[in-house]
């Protein structure tokens, strides 16, 4: 891959992987760990609730136009193949993006992480002569925390997505990947419009319809006087240089036609090989994020049109440690992402604890890999040490991945790097090796069994045991263990010979 730089391409032309920098990579670490974050937001019964219905709407949506479709596991498959395609010539891919974009009147300008990123955008716009932007709802922006560096530097962004909006007036952060409000309810939301959104009607009710048009009034005025807008983009063709971003409102719309200036923020990840592999992608994401058979906004444009559109288009490539896991010949998968966030809606513990709890701009699942992947695992008191355990494994979330990305197992692997990344034991390992000196030996073993009985006591009438002293407290703090079995196994056999108590029969 060329390497990125701050500000446009020159002729020259470097190879290789650009270094991988932890610095300046934006809001990909959160400053607590997953364990405590989720302790306190198990506590928020309205956020579960919220979090409950939401995630089942989607769910059951999903499951509805997926059934549709006689081929979905085959578009997955293609879907699959062909982010495989992307990772395996990256560097060439981004070139012909480069060259097609430019030649057709864009500029292309490539970022190491997220400072550069940011100081990039923040150059465009200043150049402009603005001190404000619109923005079409986008992750990479989140993960640069373009929003506060840009206001670092005196210029105001508008988010125009309505559940973006929602976020930003309630001084909020996203927690979902693709409705950043879901962990708020309507009353909520009317809450937050009467007390920050100017000249809103004091007599507004939680009524959906209300809400939406007292956001839309709001909004128009911002897109009738912005000269710049950012976006983010959900695919770039590379053989066209055509950028495409799908939407639910037509807010991103607004934003990509009006204004005289488009900036446009991608992770260097984002791209398909031809336009004709659209067609695969445009069925895949709508159905697995927001449960319909198409987007009703899909907006594609290809460089500069004269008198159409914007007249100045500038292309920011985002690296932000996405080189070092491509270097991953196995964790390269995690790139294979389409921010569809099919993996949150049926994850059983992003259903409880809700996006804030994971300390992240990517939340869920799929944020359980790519965070720490992103940054790497400094040391066991880095947040991202425990995302990967933020997980059942339960592998609900590849049945849904519409890429096939094998999240259960990229979680094990992240798992392993957190364990490497401890200089000393932890109470964790010293329990392992315990239990494996234990179980290595038969005599040691019945003896062990022979203490269950203790356990037994310990449960009580209740049949559980909630309290364990340190370290095994680790463990009851977050759930309950059940009571040991009466009888074990062995025990079982020696008793009956392993014959059918009912029937008399060999077991």
């Amino acid at each position: 891959m060329p390497a990125v730089r701050g500000g446009a391409r020159d002729g020259s032309r470097d190879t290789g992987l650009p270094t991988h920098s932890v610095a300046g990579q934006g809001n990909l670490r959160g400053t607590t760990s997953f364990p405590r974050a989720a302790h306190e937001k198990l506590a928020d019964t309205q956020l579960r609730r919220n979090l409950g219905k939401a995630t089942g709407i989607i769910r059951g949506k999903r499951a509805g136009v997926v059934a549709e479709l006689d081929d979905w596991e085959e578009l997955r498959l293609a879907g699959s193949a062909l982010k495989a395609d992307v990772m395996a010539r990256l560097p060439e891919l981004l070139e012909q993006l480069e060259e097609n974009v430019t030649a057709r009147g864009g500029h292309v300008h490539w970022a190491r992480d997220a400072a550069e990123a940011n100081a990039v955008v923040a150059e465009l716009v200043r150049a402009t002569g603005s001190d404000e932007v619109v923005k079409v709802k986008s992750m990479a922006t989140q993960e640069t925390g373009l929003n506060e560096a840009l206001a670092e530097q005196g210029i105001t962004a508008w988010e125009t997505d309505l559940a973006e909006l929602i976020v930003q007036l309630g001084h909020d952060a996203p927690s979902h990947i693709l409705v950043p409000a879901i962990h708020r309810n309507r009353s909520e939301i009317r809450e937050i419009f009467l007390r920050e959104m100017p000249g809103v009607d004091p007599a507004l009710s939680d009524d959906p319809r209300e809400l939406a048009m007292a956001a839309r009034a709001h909004l128009r005025r911002k897109f009738l006087t912005a000269k710049v807008a950012v976006s983010g983009a959900n695919f770039a063709v590379a053989d066209t240089g055509t950028l495409c971003v799908v939407e639910s409102e037509g807010n991103g719309r607004m934003c990509l036609t009006l204004p005289g200036t488009l900036i446009t923020l991608m992770g260097v990840e984002k791209l398909v090989p031809t336009f004709s592999d659209l067609e695969v992608f445009l069925q895949l994401l709508p159905r697995s994020s927001t449960g319909e058979r198409m987007n009703p906004y899909t907006s594609t444009w290809t460089g500069v049109t004269p008198g159409d559109g914007p007249q100045e288009f500038h292309l920011v490539l985002l690296d932000n440690g996405r080189s070092a896991v491509l270097a991953d010949e196995d964790g390269r998968a995690a790139l294979h992402c389409i921010r569809c966030s099919a993996c949150l809606n049926v994850c059983p513990v992003y259903e409880r604890v809700g996006g804030h709890a994971y300390g992240s701009v990517y939340p869920g699942p799929i944020g359980a890999v790519l965070s720490p992947m992103l940054t790497g695992i400094s040391g066991p008191d880095d947040p991202n040490a425990s995302l990967p355990y933020a997980s059942s494994l339960c592998g609900a979330c590849f049945d849904a991945c519409p890429v096939r990305i094998d999240i259960p197992n990229l979680l094990v692997q992240q798992r392993a790097a957190s364990v490497e990344s401890h200089p000393r034991p932890t109470a964790q390992d010293l329990a392992l090796r315990a239990a494996a000196l234990v179980m290595s030996s038969p005599g040691r073993f019945a003896a062990a069994e022979k203490g269950l009985a203790l356990g037994r006591l310990l449960a009580g009438r209740e049949g559980r045991i909630s309290s364990l002293p340190w370290p095994l407290s680790h463990w009851t703090d977050s759930r309950d263990v059940p009571a040991p079995p009466a009888e074990t196994a062995r025990q079982w056999w020696a008793r009956t010979g392993g014959h059918d108590e009912q029937d008399g029969e060999r077991s």
